[in-house]
């Protein structure tokens, strides 16, 4: 299959993986300041992707609501929407509308200028995250490019990049899960000193 290349041993999967973690130090980092400014001006963030990068944007969305707090009295915590998780509405919207109106739509009821897109596509030629892309630039909002491959059409219209620069859409997914999680360890202290403020 293509973008699912094969590996003749374990170790040879993860020296590749090991090619590639070093290079990605700049994108998490534009990945928590990016997210780190969006907590602190009050903003929503709202995550859409497809197949994998569906469960990655449901699985992200709730570390950053819950992952980030050291103590669940805190007052100060992210404003995360999951658009990949509202089943009734996203099967209505594709069969009435088509598919790729499925997180543009939803967006319209809740984005507001100034929110946050964090829109993850391996391939970034996702035609339902490039629609929500497109809606969320005309509002004023700012994107968070996630991608692999080459980056597609997604790496050159988002505001902040992290690119995944791997022909490999499951290694591609596993290290944006990285990412992920790296944003989340690094913005619970964040959130900690703006609760204790």
């Amino acid at each position: 299959m293509r973008g699912y290349p094969n590996y003749a041993t374990s170790g040879d999967y993860l020296k590749e993986v090991g090619k590639i973690l070093p290079g990605l130090a700049a994108a998490g980092d534009a990945l928590v300041a990016a997210l780190a400014n969006a907590f602190d001006g009050g903003r929503t963030v709202f995550m859409a992707g497809n197949g994998g990068s569906a469960a990655a944007a449901s699985h992200f969305a709730q570390d950053l609501a819950k992952g980030t707090l050291a103590d669940m009295r805190a007052k100060h915590r992210f404003r995360v929407i999951p658009l990949t998780d509202n089943v009734g509405y996203i099967t209505a919207l594709a069969n009435d509308e088509g598919y790729e109106h499925v997180f543009a739509h939803q967006m319209r009821a809740f984005a507001a200028p100034g929110d946050v897109l964090v829109a993850i596509s391996g391939s970034g030629n996702s035609p339902n995250v490039l629609r929500a892309v497109d809606l969320a630039k005309s509002i004023g909002m700012s994107v968070i490019g996630v991608t692999g491959f080459d980056g597609g059409k997604l790496r050159s219209a988002c505001d902040v990049e992290v690119h995944v620069p791997i022909d490999d859409m499951g290694m591609c997914e596993a290290l944006h899960g990285v990412l992920f999680h790296l944003a989340m360890a690094m913005l619970r202290d964040h959130v900690t000193r703006a609760n204790a403020a």
